[in-house]
């Protein structure tokens, strides 16, 4: 939008007063007002999307990371530049986080172009950040580096070492059954967060993080480190060198994010058994490059890729323990056969010149490739009437002996309606049943909430029962566990066939076998088709980003970004 992009620094994209010489001049002179001098005004201009928030507990340390960046930049030659953005803390937004992903990456979109500078770091880490600043990155296509908060370190209790957020489900569900009272539930919730960063287990953060450096976009190495250890310090420093470096030479994020850099990312969320929502956020980025993501590709690579790394909630560990193992490059080194080698990164070299670079030694957090932790890949991708388009399943933190299984629907019609029941004790449920809930999707809910993780109902909770087959059109931590069916596409509230699921019906879920049919009759199905009414849009919905959010969301499927945001695809498909 702005003129003069072609220029360095405090010369580019010049504000529009109808004389260029005196928009320069003005802008010089308002920037001397806070203390540089001319030396300073003729420097490469580095931005630093600052996404410090008193929301944003993630992010505590943030404050520190832009002044280690900005001594980086400033060694480098830089003139760096803070400026803020959108910050999103997961447990502090209603209804939900994701329902702001594309507003903070617009937000950070329009602000990269809107202010001069020649490249950008950008601070991210819960877990909606990232992916919101690589997709505005991908859009303005600035030379770009991301630069990541890093995880918690684990907390303790009675001897047992804790991280949020897996640990904050199963310890919430031994309370739900009885196990742990109200003094027990409350020592718990003092010792699950206790550092700055984000969550330690694999979750969406973590996820993202190790998507984020395989694509390229980060300084090796930057994945893992405790959001509390020096060296999350001093890569910091090293971006904000880097930062000034790749300002230059062809470092875009187009550059670097190809279809199969993303080909490489894809293969990590496999075998890290990660989060399902970096499925949702990387089709995102790939949209903006006008990357299409083959779901049927997907799923391939998810049956021949293994997971090899003990970490929650597939494992054990945390990612402290990752870190200390060699992080992503001890992974990468084992899937090296699987990978593109020759992708450019962020720091000049290939992927392969990054893994062949590194040190390696004994450790016992990440498999080898011929003695994985499970042979497949963490996440399944399902088809049938049920989710014609598609639908996703964590295989990895599922019960094996529910991955095939057939049960009786006890349906919930919307988040209110499954608060209002779940724990009912005249609740018709067996633990054999299948809990359906549904309207919660991208449009339904509206923002696709983090509630694909239905709780047990209370009775059979008590009753000692620890998982169930459970089928929406929601989202579920990255943290969470158990047999979940999640993003049927598409949605109950466009229509899609789980708007036609009623109590009693019978649904069989194979994973193996890659299907979720809905058993019941095809002419049965078509009279409830005709007879479904799109549900009333909530209050509030006629105005503000709601209402171009419900306008313009796209399905799960292709990312849940706005569609007026994407290019005409352009650059192929992933995975390769």
């Amino acid at each position: 939008m702005g003129d003069n992009n072609n220029e360095k620094g405090l010369r580019r994209g010049l504000t529009h007063y109808g004389d260029r010489g005196f928009s320069l001049f003005l802008r010089k002179s308002f920037a001397k007002s806070m203390g540089y001098s001319e030396r300073d005004l003729n420097r490469p201009v580095i931005g630093i999307a600052n996404t410090a928030s008193g929301f944003n507990n993630c992010h505590r340390s943030v404050p520190e990371l832009v002044q280690a960046v900005k001594r980086g930049v400033m060694y480098a030659g830089g003139l760096p530049v803070e400026f803020p953005t959108i910050s999103l803390g997961e447990p502090y937004l209603n209804p939900t986080s994701m329902l702001f992903r594309n507003l903070m990456a617009m937000d950070t979109e329009e602000m990269i172009r809107a202010q001069p500078m020649d490249a950008v770091v950008l601070i991210g880490g819960c877990d909606k950040t990232v992916p919101a600043q690589l997709m505005a990155a991908a859009s303005v296509n600035l030379p770009a580096i991301s630069l990541v908060v890093g995880p918690m370190l684990t907390g303790s209790w009675r001897g047992e070492r804790l991280g949020a957020c897996t640990d904050c489900r199963r310890q919430w569900g031994r309370y739900r059954a009885g196990d742990l009272d109200e003094q027990q539930i409350e020592e718990v919730e003092s010792e699950l967060s206790t550092t700055a960063g984000t969550c330690m287990v694999m979750g969406t953060a973590s996820t993202m993080a190790l998507m984020t450096e395989t694509l390229g976009m980060m300084l090796a190495g930057g994945a893992t480190v405790p959001a509390v250890h020096a060296d999350r310090l001093r890569i910091a420093e090293s971006t904000g060198e880097r930062a000034v470096e790749i300002i230059d030479k062809p470092f875009c994020p187009a550059d670097i994010m190809t279809p199969y850099a993303f080909s490489n990312a894809f293969r990590i969320l496999f075998a890290v058994g990660g989060s399902t929502n970096a499925l949702i956020h990387m089709t995102a980025v790939a949209g903006r490059l006008g990357i299409k993501v083959d779901m049927d590709a997907l799923d391939r690579m998810g049956r021949e890729t293994p997971v090899l790394v003990d970490l929650k909630p597939s494992g054990e560990n945390y990612m402290e323990d990752l870190h200390k193992a060699g992080g992503l490059i001890s992974i990468l080194r084992e899937l090296s056969p699987l990978l593109h080698l020759d992708c450019k990164t962020v720091t000049g070299r290939t992927l392969g010149e990054e893994i062949d670079s590194a040190s390696a030694w004994p450790q016992d957090i990440v498999r080898g490739i011929n003695a994985p932790l499970k042979a497949e890949g963490g996440i399944a991708v399902l088809k049938g009437n049920l989710a014609p388009d598609s639908a996703i399943i964590k295989q990895s933190a599922a019960t094996p002996e529910l991955l095939v299984h057939e049960g009786r629907a006890v349906v919930f019609d919307s988040l209110d309606d499954l608060a209002d029941r779940i724990d009912d004790p005249n609740l018709d449920v067996r633990e054999d049943d299948i809990l359906v809930l549904r309207n919660a999707g991208p449009k339904g809910a509206p923002g696709m909430p983090e509630s694909g993780y239905i709780p047990i109902p209370k009775k059979l909770a008590a009753a000692g029962v620890k998982d169930m087959v459970r089928i929406s059109d929601a989202r579920m931590s990255g943290t969470a566990f158990g047999t979940i069916v999640l993003h049927i596409c598409p949605e109950a509230s466009v229509g899609g066939p789980l708007s036609w699921v009623q109590d009693g019906d019978l649904i069989r879920l194979d994973v193996p076998g890659r299907h979720l049919e809905l058993l019941v009759e095809e002419e049965v199905l078509k009279e409830r088709r005709l007879a479904w009414k799109a549900p009333a849009f909530p209050v509030g919905s006629n105005r503000g980003y709601l209402r171009l959010h419900l306008e313009h969301v796209e399905q799960a499927n292709h990312g849940c970004d706005l569609d007026f945001l994407k290019p005409a695809p352009l650059g192929g498909t992933t995975p390769k």
